[in-house]
């Protein structure tokens, strides 16, 4: 049960009400602060429909955070955007398999975002050699970009479980079909 209140449009300001055009509960509960929650939903604007960072890439990077944070919400959402934006349930099982350290068939480049999504959520920073391998394959706007989306992800699933913020019934169903570890 979430920390705070969730609020609805009709207990915001008019110039406040927009922020609930997306009516999640993550949204919901933001919307205590609007400020707050204009800066964060332009950060994640930006991430989802200006990065120039391949959006599977994207998606994948940020389902390796939720799923390393096991943050339900997280997850269960981009698994959901995950789907519209190119990842398979195949590519979703081949993550969790990349993040307990066995094989998948995902190509190179798909890996090495991972292990650089795990190095950051674990570690606090990606790894020299996950640097350079990304700096092979991604020119510098897409590898600052993947920085940080990874970053802001990072932020978000902390939010999350800071807030207790709970997961809509309609994305349950993507927990079910692709669980996550135990805590």
């Amino acid at each position: 049960m979430a920390r705070l209140p969730y609020l609805d449009k009709p207990s915001l300001k008019p110039e406040h009400q927009d922020l609930l055009n997306r009516n999640i509960n993550l949204f919901r509960l933001l919307v205590h602060s609007p400020d707050a929650a204009r800066a964060l939903q332009g950060m994640g604007a930006f991430i989802r429909f200006k990065s120039r960072l391949d959006p599977r890439l994207r998606e994948l990077a940020i389902l390796q955070v939720g799923y390393l944070a096991r943050s339900p919400y997280e997850f269960s959402h981009h698994v959901k955007i995950g789907h519209d934006f190119g990842v398979s349930d195949d590519d979703i099982r081949a993550m969790v398999a990349e993040t307990e350290g066995g094989a998948s068939k995902l190509e190179p480049l798909a890996k090495c975002v991972l292990r650089a999504a795990r190095e950051m959520t674990s570690d606090g920073k990606v790894a020299e050699a996950t640097f350079n391998q990304l700096e092979a394959d991604l020119d510098p706007e897409r590898l600052t970009d993947l920085m940080v989306t990874i970053a802001f992800y990072n932020a978000v699933v902390r939010l999350l479980a800071s807030l207790e913020v709970d997961v809509e019934p309609d994305y349950l169903p993507y927990l079910e079909q692709h669980p996550l570890p135990a805590g």
